[in-house]
């Protein structure tokens, strides 16, 4: 499925080098283009399609690579797992909008992997894909040990130990993570037969961009996208001229959810073929910082076809 992300829109198929492999995983190697040079590394199984995310040292100034911001993240995806009270069932009314297919998922900006997980049971394969390289790692500790120890702050310094256990019916055998870019996406046109993007398209430089490459991707008949969001649009993370939403005038004007709508239907010069409208609505979703405090976030879903 994989070509270089820096050769876009020209579709270039990457080279293999394995130096050690698990079982049918490659742990240690690298991908390289023939045609530019770039070379994307792959460390301790996971690939890195995205080179900035590699070149950026661990400890950095992004909120999704401490440690804090991924234990609030994995109570979000997995607190229902948990079998705490106070835990959202998002992840599981998104599942629900999807038909099961017999192709390949996409979850654009997968975060710690709930999605791509529970995916597995209505998708031949299902690809999960964030530039987090922390959430990355946790997804795929998952995947591969199927149980994971985390510590959920509790107040101040206090934390409590927990472990996430996934069902059985989630096959991890079915699903992978990697390090990558969503306004850059390393796979092939016309691969997916799923496209889900959830709570992605305000955390992005350039979200009309994000939609395309989504578009791109996705299988020209017998497609389904999932689209999610909260349209909490900042300057600090896109130019306000770029957000599909949110102003009273510019290329986008007004809610965000009725723009994304007219780009799905190829209005706008939006994304063509055009999809076709299945549902829509809202689903509530949760992040905990601690045990006192919560953040309770209204996502506006569309699920469309063609």
């Amino acid at each position: 499925m994989l070509v270089c992300p820096a050769c876009l829109p020209d579709q270039k198929k990457l080279k293999s080098t394995i130096v050690q492999e698990n079982a049918d995983d490659i742990y240690e190697g690298s991908l390289a283009c023939p045609q530019c040079g770039t070379t994307y590394p792959i460390r301790e199984g996971i690939a890195f399609l995205d080179r900035t995310t590699f070149q950026r040292k661990e400890e950095t100034d992004s909120k999704y690579e401490t440690s804090s911001v991924l234990s609030s993240y994995l109570w979000s995806h997995y607190g229902d797992i948990l079998e705490d009270p106070n835990a959202s069932s998002a992840y599981s009314e998104w599942v629900d909008l999807v038909n099961p297919h017999t192709g390949v998922t996409i979850d654009a900006g997968s975060a710690v992997g709930r999605f791509s997980f529970e995916m597995t049971q209505k998708s031949a394969f299902v690809v999960g894909i964030d530039n987090s390289l922390s959430f990355v790692r946790a997804a795929r500790e998952l995947m591969t040990k199927r149980r994971m120890k985390i510590d959920l702050k509790q107040e101040g310094r206090l934390t409590q130990e927990k472990t996430i256990a996934l069902p059985e019916s989630w096959d991890s055998g079915k699903v992978e993570f990697i390090v990558g870019d969503a306004l850059a996406l390393p796979f092939r046109s016309k691969t997916f037969s799923c496209v889900a993007s959830l709570n992605l398209v305000d955390k992005v430089p350039f979200p009309e961009r994000h939609l395309e490459e989504m578009n791109r991707v996705a299988e020209e008949k017998d497609a389904q996208f999932l689209f999610s969001d909260p349209f909490s649009w900042s300057e600090d993370v896109a130019k306000e001229e770029d957000w599909l939403g949110g102003t009273q005038e510019g290329r986008h004007p007004g809610r965000g959810v009725e723009n994304v709508r007219a780009l799905l239907n190829g209005e706008k010069g939006g994304l063509l073929p055009p999809w076709k409208l299945d549902k829509s609505g809202h689903v509530w979703w949760k992040i905990r910082t601690h045990a006192n405090h919560f953040e309770m976030i209204r996502s506006c879903f569309i699920k469309a076809f063609r």
